[in-house]
C-alpha cells in the first residue's frame, strides 16, 4: 500500500505548515522535557570521555598525530548508526514500548561497561609508558556504539514524547543535555583526577593524586546508569505507538528500504550533499587547535579549566537560541553564523602562531594572565557560534522528520551531519603530519619524516626544525573551501527550509497484510 501523506489524510497529529507555526506551549510537557534532558545527559557522559582522552594522550607527549587520528575512530559509531537504526525502529517488544525496548537494555549495558573500565583502565591508559591504543579504541568504540544506539531511541521517542508544537524544544534538550553530560565526565576525568589541579584548587593540604581516581569515576558512572535506567523502566510508561495517527508497522527489511525511500526524496538528496561537506571549513580549528596548544606548552589542566567555562556557555546558549531555533526558520540562523565562524579560523591561526612567543620567557614557559584572557575570548566566540549552529540544525531535523518513522528519519539526518563532521576532523588530524615538513638543523638531507630519522638527528646533537607547518596549510585550504561552500549552499538551504512539510514525508509503496490494513483503518477512525 501507499503510505498516507499530508494530502491523503490530514489528521490531528499530521504535520502541516500551519502546525509548524503554532506557538509552543510547555504546560503539561515539562516532565517529558526533564526526562529528555536526563537521557541526553546520560548520552553525553561517554561522549565527554572520548573527547578528553586525546587531550590526556597529547599532554603525555607519547603519541603522534597519526595515532590521534586512529583514536578518533572511537567516535565513529555516531556516524555509522544509520546501519542499525532500522533495527531499532522495527524490532521491539510492544509491552515494554517501542523505544524503551532498546533504551533500557542499552543503558544497562553502558553501566556494565563502565564497571568493566573501572577495573581495567590502568592497563588501557597507564600513567607512564605507551597506552594500549588499539584496545583503547576498541573499548571506547563499543561504548560509543551503545551511546549512539541510545541516541537513535531517544531521538525517535522525542518526536512523539512531546506535543507537536513543542517538538522544537527537543533540540534544546539534546544540545543542553549532551553538553552537561560531556562537561560532567570531561571535567571530572581531567581535573578531578589531576594531582596538580587538586592540590592547587581543591585541597587545603597537598596530597598525592587527584581528589578522585579514574577507577572510582567509572564506578560512579556505572552505578548512576544502572539506577536511573531501573527507575525509567519501572515508572515511565511509553505511549502505545499503535494508537498514534497514521501508524504504520514495518518489518526490518521494510525499515531498511525506508532508508532508501528517504534518501530518494529530492530535498533529502540535496541536504545530504550539504551536510557531508559543511564541516570541512571548520575541521582544522575544531580538531587540531587544542592539540597544537598543548604542543606549544599550555598545560592540559589550564585548557580544561577554560573548556569547563565554555561548557557553561554551551548550556546557556541553547536556552537563548531557542527563541529563534524553535521558529520556522532555524536554517537562516545557521547560515548567518557560518561566515563569522569561518573568520574564527584566522583568529585561531594567529593565536597558535604567537603562542610560543608569548608564553616563553628566556626559553622557560611563563604564561601571562593576559594570554589566558585572549584564549578565553577567542574560545568563547567560537563555542557560542558552534552551539548556535548545532541547535539550529537539530531543530530543523525535528521539524522536517516524518514522525511515523522518527527513529530512522532522525538518525539518517544526524548521521549525515555527524559523518560530515567526523571524516573532516579525522582528515584534518591525519593531514597535519603529512603536510608538515621538517629538516634536521645539522643535516639538511634529513627530513625527520620518521622516528628513526628524528633519533639520528638528536644523536648528532641537532633538532628537527619545522620548515612548513601542516596546520597552517590545511587551515587556509579548508577555510577557502568553507567560503566556497557557503556561497554555493546559502540559497539552496534557504529554499529547502521554505518547502512545505509534505516535501519531507515518505510516500513509499509497502506491502502489508490485510490484517495490518484493517488495523490501520480502525486506528485512523478512532
Amino acid at each position: 500500500m501507499t503510505l498516507p501523506t499530508q494530502e491523503d489524510e490530514p489528521t490531528k497529529s499530521t504535520v502541516t505548515k500551519e502546525s509548524m507555526l503554532v506557538k509552543p506551549k510547555l504546560k503539561g510537557d515539562w516532565p517529558n522535557i526533564f526526562l529528555l534532558l536526563l537521557l541526553y545527559i546520560m548520552q553525553g557522559i561517554p561522549i565527554g570521555i572520548v573527547t578528553v582522552i586525546p587531550i590526556l594522550l597529547q599532554s603525555r607527549q607519547n603519541i603522534t598525530y597519526k595515532e590521534q587520528a586512529l583514536f578518533s575512530i572511537a567516535g565513529w559509531p555516531f556516524s555509522l548508526k544509520l546501519l542499525w537504526a532500522p533495527l531499532v525502529d522495527a524490532l521491539y517488544i510492544q509491552k515494554i514500548g517501542r523505544r524503551k525496548s532498546w533504551l533500557i537494555p542499552v543503558q544497562f549495558l553502558m553501566g556494565i561497561g563502565f564497571f568493566y573500565m573501572a577495573n581495567d583502565i590502568n592497563d588501557l591508559l597507564p600513567e607512564k609508558g605507551k597506552p594500549s591504543l588499539l584496545k583503547l579504541v576498541i573499548v571506547f568504540f563499543i561504548t560509543t556504539f551503545m551511546a549512539a544506539t541510545q541516541d537513535i531511541a531517544v531521538d525517535g521517542w522525542a518526536l512523539t514524547l512531546l506535543r507537536k508544537n513543542n517538538v522544537g524544544y527537543a533540540s534544546t534538550c539534546a544540545a543542553m543535555g549532551q553538553i552537561i553530560g560531556t562537561m560532567i565526565s570531561a571535567v571530572s576525568f581531567i581535573l578531578f583526577t589531576s594531582e596538580d589541579f587538586s592540590n592547587k584548587y581543591l585541597r587545603i593540604t597537598p596530597n598525592v593524586g587527584g581528589i578522585v581516581t579514574v577507577q572510582s569515576l567509572f564506578f560512579v558512572w556505572g552505578t548512576f546508569f544502572i539506577a536511573i535506567t531501573t527507575l525509567i523502566a519501572i515508572f515511565k510508561n511509553e505511549k502505545d505507538n499503535r494508537l498514534e495517527d497514521n501508524h504504520v508497522k514495518l518489518n526490518t527489511f521494510q525499515n531498511y528500504m525506508l532508508l532508501w525511500d528517504i534518501l530518494n526524496l529530492p530535498s533529502v538528496k540535496i541536504l545530504a550533499i550539504a551536510l557531508l561537506t559543511a564541516m570541512i571549513g571548520f575541521a582544522s580549528t575544531d580538531s587540531v587547535v587544542t592539540l597544537k596548544l598543548i604542543d606549544a606548552g599550555i598545560p592540559k589542566d589550564s585548557i580544561m579549566i577554560i573548556q569547563t567555562g565554555m561548557y557553561v556557555i554551551k548550556i546557556i546558549t541553547p536556552m537563548i537560541a531557542v527563541k529563534y531555533t524553535s521558529g520556522p526558520k532555524p536554517i537562516s540562523l545557521y547560515l548567518n553564523v557560518t561566515p563569522i565562524r569561518l573568520l574564527c579560523n584566522t583568529l585561531f591561526g594567529l593565536l597558535i602562531y604567537y603562542t610560543p612567543e608569548i608564553i616563553k620567557n628566556n626559553g622557560i614557559i611563563d604564561i601571562p594572565m593576559y594570554y589566558y584572557a585572549i584564549l578565553l575570548i577567542v574560545q568563547l566566540i567560537h563555542d557560542i557560534q558552534l552551539n548556535i549552529m548545532t541547535v539550529a540544525l537539530i531543530a530543523f531535523y525535528y521539524r522536517i522528520s516524518d514522525a511515523r518513522f522518527g527513529g530512522t528519519y532522525m538518525t539518517l539526518l544526524t548521521t549525515l551531519s555527524n559523518l560530515g563532521t567526523l571524516w573532516a576532523k579525522s582528515a584534518a588530524i591525519g593531514l597535519v603530519d603529512v603536510l608538515t615538513f621538517k629538516e634536521c638543523s645539522f643535516d639538511s638531507k634529513n627530513n625527520c619524516s620518521t622516528s628513526n630519522l628524528q633519533n639520528m638527528c638528536k644523536l648528532k646533537g641537532g633538532d628537527c626544525i619545522v620548515i612548513v607547518n601542516g596546520y597552517y596549510v590545511e587551515s587556509v585550504v579548508f577555510t577557502i573551501f568553507g567560503i566556497i561552500w557557503y556561497f554555493i549552499f546559502k540559497n539552496i538551504l534557504k529554499h529547502l527550509q521554505s518547502k512545505s512539510p509534505s516535501h519531507w514525508l515518505v510516500n513509499s509503496k509497502i506491502q502489508e497484510s490485510e490484517n495490518d490494513k484493517n488495523a490501520y483503518v480502525m486506528n485512523v477512525k478512532t
